[in-house]
Order: structure tokens, then C-alpha cells, then sequence
């Protein structure tokens, strides 16, 4: 008997309003071809489940200890001793093993604090159609919908094109968050169940591109004028980010490829960089670059969205 197909989801939120019009849920798929430092959700970058553990929601091994025996690889043992912000109590946390630890999942069912939490679930089509579904009220009587995120969630193509096309089936609107850095059939194959692009774009240099996120800008910028040409609505999305595309000529250039999509491009959203991310690179433990920077200021931003709209273009901040 043939496997059920499925997709790997790291996160569902309900009730998003940042994701598109109106109320919506947003389903965010694990995996992403771009290896970007500011990234505030490292654990959408592999496509592996991966073990987070959040030291600050640990209530210690003295009063609760559950995972240790839990864990089949013995990957798991008696850690350092902290105290706890505020309070001041002492509490012996778990120390995890990584390279022992096979992400079964085992500590993570019988952690009741959430310390421990596994980023990377199966879906099938049924119940991740189930899940979406049962938010139907929500986009009913606020024009929302559904919008599917990631990592880069056309990384997934055989799970991620079915379900909007199922959606669309639904009557339910779509929205799809994507980096762009995909194949072109593939793209060409969301156009038809998509209704809103939310399109990345990060910087016009292509070696500058690939130095900061590890892939050229070529593909990206290719598949945006497909989706121009094809009717597709987009909004780009820009992550204003320190040293690397915050000065007047680099969203300038910006500016002007998304004037050459023309009538397609409804809107220019700047998304200030943050750094709330870096811990989330702690919690999994992920060893890749990470950039620690300052964030831009409100006026700064407000200047740049300025500048967007000197151009013509109806910009805003995300």
C-alpha cells in the first residue's frame, strides 16, 4: 500500500492578521533553501524535526525530572544549576545530548511545562484541511483566510500545491509567503490556487544576495516577473536589514523592480529587522551565522517607506 502523503509543519497560528487581509490562520512548513543570519525562525530553516528547549520554562529536575527516563538513547542527564529571574530559586536543568538525541520525541510528549517541544509535524492533507477549516467563521466574517508560510513552504510542492488547491475548492482565500528561490513549474503551478503572493525580496545585488543568504537573487526576481505575468497579486515583503540593505539606493533599487512588475505588485511592505530570533537559535541549538545588529529606528524606517512612495508605489511598515 502507497505511503499517504504528507507535509512537515513546524507551526499553525490562528487569529494572524500580519499575513494577508482580514483574519487568518497561517500554516508554516519546515525547510528553506536560504540560510538568511537574521532569520527569526531558525527552526523553519531544516527539514529534519529538530528538539527546542526552552531553559526558561523548566521547573527544574528536583521537582519534576519526568524527561530523563523517558528519553531511549539516554541523551538526556542532570544539568547545571541556575537560578530563576525574580524569584531567585535554585533549579537543576536538563542537559540534552545532541548527538545522541534522535528527535523520537519521547521527552517532549512527557514534558507537561512545554520546556521541551518537538519543531516538526506530519500532516496529511485531511487533517491539515481539518485543522484550517475549523477557522472557516473567522475568515467568513472578515475576508481573511488561509496563508501558507514556512521556511519556504514550495520546498514541499507534492503537499503544499495540493492544499491550496484544495482550499480553493473550499472557497477559502489563499495567501502564499514565499522566498521565491524555487522552481519556476512550481511557482507556475501555485499561480492558479494562489490569490495573494507574499513576496520576498531582500536585495537587487546578486553577490551581495548570495554572500548574506547563500543563494543568488536570479531565480527570485525571475519568478516574481512570472507571477506579474501570469495575473498574479503580490505584495513584497523587504526585511530592512543593518549593512546590508537599509541605505536609500539599495531599497530605492528595490523600488524600481517593483515598478517593472507593474499593475501585479499591490503593495511594498518594509519589515523592520529584530533580533527576537537569536534565542530561538539557542533553543535549537543551531551553529549557523547569526547576525546581532541594530535594529533600524522608527524614523529611519518611516524615511525609507518615504522614499518607496516618492516612487509611486504604495509602501507601508509590516
Amino acid at each position: 500500500m502507497a505511503k499517504e502523503l504528507t507535509g512537515k509543519v513546524y507551526d499553525i497560528q490562528g487569529f494572524s492578521i500580519q499575513d494577508g487581509p482580514g483574519i487568518r490562520t497561517t500554516v508554516f512548513f519546515k525547510g528553506c533553501p536560504l540560510t538568511c543570519p537574521w532569520c527569526h525562525s531558525p527552526e523553519s530553516q531544516s527539514f529534519a524535526p529538530q528538539l527546542s528547549w526552552l531553559a526558561a520554562r523548566c521547573i527544574g529536575i528536583d521537582t519534576c525530572g519526568r524527561c530523563l527516563p523517558l528519553c531511549p538513547r539516554g541523551a538526556l542527564s542532570p544539568g547545571e544549576r541556575v537560578q530563576r529571574p525574580g524569584t531567585g530559586e535554585e533549579i537543576r536543568l536538563v542537559r540534552i545530548d545532541r548527538s545522541s538525541c534522535d528527535v523520537c520525541g519521547a521527552c517532549a510528549r512527557g514534558c507537561y511545562p512545554k520546556a521541551l517541544e518537538i519543531c516538526g509535524t506530519d500532516y496529511t492533507l485531511d487533517d491539515l484541511l481539518a485543522r484550517v477549516l475549523r477557522d472557516r467563521p473567522f475568515y467568513e466574517n472578515s475576508g481573511g483566510g488561509v496563508t501558507v508560510s514556512g521556511g519556504e513552504p514550495l520546498c514541499q510542492p507534492k503537499f503544499v500545491l495540493p492544499f491550496l488547491e484544495k482550499l480553493k475548492e473550499a472557497g477559502i482565500h489563499t495567501a502564499l509567503d514565499t522566498t521565491g528561490h524555487v522552481p519556476a513549474d512550481v511557482v507556475q503551478g501555485a499561480l492558479a490556487h494562489t490569490d495573494l503572493f507574499l513576496y520576498d525580496i531582500k536585495q537587487m545585488d546578486g553577490a551581495l544576495h548570495r554572500a548574506a543568504t547563500g543563494v543568488s537573487n536570479e531565480r527570485i526576481l525571475d519568478n516574481a516577473r512570472l507571477i506579474a505575468a501570469g495575473g498574479g497579486k503580490i505584495q513584497i515583503r523587504v526585511p530592512v536589514i543593518p549593512e546590508f540593505n537599509d541605505s536609500d539606493a539599495a531599497i530605492r533599487e528595490i523600488g524600481v523592480f517593483c515598478l517593472s512588475l507593474g499593475a501585479a505588485v499591490e503593495m511594498v511592505q518594509l519589515l523592520p529587522y529584530h533580533n527576537l530570533g537569536v534565542v530561538k537559535y539557542q533553543r535549537i541549538e543551531n551553529r549557523g551565522k547569526v547576525l546581532e545588529a541594530v535594529p533600524p529606528s522608527e524614523a529611519r524606517m518611516h524615511e525609507l517607506v518615504a522614499l518607496l512612495k516618492s516612487l509611486g508605489l504604495d509602501a507601508t511598515l509590516h
